[in-house]
């Protein structure tokens, strides 16, 4: 399931688009987050669900710092799985967003986080995480019963697919590294202001790499 090299630094597959960051990458997040990370503060968490329903939700610059993050996305999939690396390049396990599936603009993905979350320990046991922001998200209209419905299937199939240990649970993901000689991506001086389109994006920040060239590398030795 080893993607194709992209031309915009995506990695592209017919079922499978992986994207990745790493310390010292700069982004825009919820300004909510971005406290709660550094504060701990439960209320800056529960606002940023409040923002989010009015549409009033503001960004903020953010570096990523500490890990380094494989996102593997499926087409038409209502979540994502990422896998963490610390500072050793080991990994711990795997990490699930349920999310509108993606599309693809003229500057990059457009999706939406749906608040629920899975933890999942490299010995196979998780735990959801997050249901109260889910319940608080469907209470106040950010998760449509449409969605929910979407939620409760993505659900199982993930679940399936980790017992199965196939597709984003693959153990070649985990063994996965970086290339260090990549260059860092920067995003566009207009990336919050730029006119957004339907289709093929032209000005994607991420790095363009032959990332499953070391992914390949690394199956035929583990897989």
């Amino acid at each position: 399931m080893a993607p194709p090299e992209s031309a915009d630094g995506t990695e592209g597959a017919e079922d499978l688009l992986a994207l990745v960051r790493w310390p010292g990458v700069v982004g825009w997040w919820e300004r909510t987050w971005i406290d709660y990370l550094l504060t701990g503060d439960e209320a800056r968490r529960a606002q940023g669900i409040d923002d989010l329903a009015a549409g009033t939700w503001e960004l903020a610059s953010w570096t990523w710092r500490d890990t380094t993050k494989l996102d593997l996305m499926v087409p038409d999939a209502y979540f994502s799985v990422s896998v963490y690396f610390d500072a050793e390049e080991k990994s711990n396990g795997w990490y699930v967003d349920f999310r509108r599936p993606f599309t693809q603009t003229s500057i990059g993905l457009d999706t939406l986080d749906l608040m629920l979350d899975l933890v999942i320990e490299s010995d196979l046991t998780y735990r959801w995480k997050d249901e109260d922001e889910y319940d608080q998200g469907r209470r106040l209209g950010v998760v449509s019963d449409v969605e929910h419905r979407h939620v409760q299937e993505a659900r199982e199939q993930v679940i399936d697919l980790l017992r199965r240990r196939t597709g984003p649970f693959e153990d070649r993901w985990r063994t996965w590294r970086r290339d260090p000689g990549w260059p860092l991506p920067v995003l566009p001086a207009d990336a919050l202001t730029a006119a957004v389109a339907a289709g093929q994006s032209e000005r994607s920040p991420w790095t363009a790499t032959s990332i499953p060239r070391r992914m390949d590398t690394q199956n035929s030795s583990s897989d």
